[in-house]
This record gives C-alpha cells, structure tokens and sequence, in this order.
C-alpha cells in the first residue's frame, strides 16, 4: 500500500530527523568536556615537561571585562610538539567562593615542568 503524499513527505521528514541526530549522538559520543588546560581545574596538576628554558612572556593587551565579576586568566607558554606555544588569556567567571592561582614553569632537573594553574577556594 503506498501513503498518500503528503504522509510521505511527513514519514521522511521524520526518518531523516532521527537520522541526523542519531548522527549527532555518534559523533558527541566520543567527545570529552573538560577545561582548558590551566583553566578549570580545581587543583595543581603537574604538566609537561621541556628541555628548553621558557621565553618570556609577550605583552598582553587585556580587553574589557565582558561582565561584573570576571577575573582575567592570564596567558602562558605551553610546550607544544617540542616547541613552545603561546596560549593567550580570557576572561573568566570564578566559581563561587573561588580564587584564580596562576600556573607558572619551574626549573626541574636540566628542563623545565609547567605547573597547572587552578582555583583555589578561598
């Protein structure tokens, strides 16, 4: 028995909405939310660790505040592929009760190891 059209075009538009997001489960399936590195943890986590001294850190122009109550991230130096990448800084809103701890890089043995920044709570 073949639908009438109408009921047609309804019963595809229907398959291909289940379609697209089964798609869309598959594909966020395999996805992790966590924070940036340096930006969300609630704790110091060590990092890499690099052969090479780190440079000194670029001027950085800080933007406005998009809101009340954000604090500025700084940016840092990561180690990226044996090389040292620029990783700019953002606004951020602390958790409540919340303060930010820069991570820095501290010399260990002939290198270098990056110590995560966090919040702290105050």
């Amino acid at each position: 028995m073949r639908l009438p059209a109408i009921e047609r075009r309804e019963w595809l538009r229907r398959v291909a909405w289940l379609g697209a997001g089964a798609l869309g489960a598959a594909a966020l399936g395999g996805c992790v939310v966590a924070p940036l590195p340096g930006y969300g943890a609630y704790e110091a986590v060590d990092g890499p660790y690099a052969n090479a001294t780190p440079p000194m850190p670029p001027g950085e122009v800080i933007p406005a505040a998009p809101g009340v109550g954000y604090v500025w991230i700084g940016g840092y130096w990561a180690w990226q592929l044996g090389r040292y990448t620029w990783i700019g800084g953002r606004w951020a809103m602390p958790p409540r009760g919340h303060a930010w701890v820069p991570g820095y890089w501290r010399r260990e043995g002939p290198g270098w190891r990056w110590r995560g920044g966090y919040w702290q709570r105050r």
